[in-house]
């Protein structure tokens, strides 16, 4: 089902059984396997590939060459970036133990999740299996092979933990003013993160690996 006020690209390729939210637009030539599920005013850029029973949530942009294939969900407010692939099978192979053509029935899909707010690098590749948490940045070219915590910023190949953005997208910072470590010295008297672009506060959770909001934005500033 296509909601009437969905743009819809003539070169786009649309199979059976795809649906598409109010106010989503899917641009030139990208291709909407069936089963695909699009949420409320999403972007798909350009040459992009959403593959059969991927779901995806609402206010989505997904740019131009990005492949996003069986098994993949997508929360809502997610950035994936031009060129990034999110992938399905960590053990692939064309043919199947007895030489023959590896059909569906052949492997088994490890699914990758992508959490509400979080951000996917152009060029980057989500390895099968993974989930990448809520309001995470996974830089440009990574290579991401295990789960990445909500808020956390994580580049190269294999991706490794650099520091914290905040729901905004900036990254936060010590008391100091310096990039906030990926973790925080064992003996700091000021543990919490600051955003400098929206005044959020963060505070780390060793335990959890992750970090707790503890203000919001201050007034006037980007939400």
């Amino acid at each position: 089902m296509i909601d009437p006020s969905a743009r819809v690209h003539a070169t786009a390729d649309l199979e059976p059984d795809v649906t598409v939210g109010p106010g989503t637009s899917i641009w030139h030539r990208a291709q909407i396997r069936t089963g695909a599920r699009l949420g409320a005013d999403c972007i798909v850029g350009r040459d992009a590939f959403i593959d059969e029973g991927v779901e995806i949530g609402d206010r989505v942009k997904i740019q131009n060459g990005a492949l996003v294939y069986h098994g993949v969900t997508v929360g809502n407010g997610v950035f994936i970036g031009p060129g990034a692939i999110l992938t399905n099978d960590r053990y692939p192979r064309a043919i199947t133990s007895t030489g023959d053509l590896a059909r569906a029935e052949d492997w088994e899909v490890s699914p990758v999740a992508l959490e509400d707010g979080c951000s996917i690098g152009a060029g980057a590749v989500v390895v099968a299996g993974v989930t990448v948490g809520a309001y995470a940045t996974v830089g440009a070219g990574a290579i991401v092979t295990r789960d990445v915590p909500n808020h956390a910023l994580v580049v190269g190949n294999p991706a490794r933990r650099l520091g914290w953005v905040c729901a905004c997208g900036a990254r936060l910072v010590d008391s100091g003013g310096d990039p906030a470590a990926a973790v925080p010295p064992p003996y700091a008297a000021h543990t919490e993160l600051l955003c400098g672009s929206c005044g959020r506060v963060y505070a780390y959770v060793p335990d959890a690996e992750t970090l707790e909001e503890r203000s919001g934005p201050r007034q006037g500033a980007p939400a």
